[in-house]
Order: structure tokens, then C-alpha cells, then sequence
């Protein structure tokens, strides 16, 4: 992603995430900015991305989690050639 996206506004949405550490604040903060689809995106997303980096088939990912072909791709893209994002929290949480 380019470094264009970091306006002003921006950092401080990032301020704003870093601030918080409790799951229930994160989410209330969550509700506030983002639609219940949005949340619901992101989270599949996640979800996704977790799926991927243990081998899972696009097949299995889309049974599993009714993401579309699209997404997975666009996931999986993510995983291989972005910001290490998805890496950097996958190897952070506990998927169990």
C-alpha cells in the first residue's frame, strides 16, 4: 500500500487503535467507525488469512467460511506480496 494512504487522518486512526488493549473498548471503538458488515469483512478476512497460511484449499476456506473466490485471492495476494500485515498479527494470536 502506498505511503499516500498515511494522511493525517489516518495516523490518528492508528493512534486511536494503538491506545486501546482492551478487547471490549477495541470493539465499541469498532462499532462506532465501521458498519456491522464492515466488522463482519475484516473478520472473515482474518479468518481467512489464517486458513491460508496453514494450507488450507480455497475450496475448504470457502466451505468453511463463505468467503468468495475473490477475497481468498485478494487474501492470499495480501499474504504473499503486502505489507506483512496479516503475518505480523497471525503470528500474535491464538487461533485455537
Amino acid at each position: 500500500m502506498s505511503n499516500s494512504m498515511r494522511t493525517e487522518e489516518v495516523e490518528q486512526l492508528l493512534k486511536a487503535f494503538a491506545l486501546l488493549t482492551d478487547p471490549d473498548d477495541i470493539f465499541a471503538f469498532l462499532q462506532d467507525v465501521c458498519t456491522i458488515r464492515e466488522i463482519q469483512d475484516m473478520s472473515q478476512r482474518l479468518t481467512v488469512a489464517h486458513m491460508l497460511d496453514r494450507g488450507d484449499s480455497y475450496v475448504s476456506i470457502q466451505e468453511r467460511t463463505g468467503a468468495s473466490a475473490t477475497t481468498i485471492s485478494r487474501v492470499s495476494k495480501a499474504l504473499n506480496y503486502g505489507a506483512d500485515g496479516y503475518l505480523n498479527v497471525l503470528k500474535k494470536l491464538d487461533f485455537s
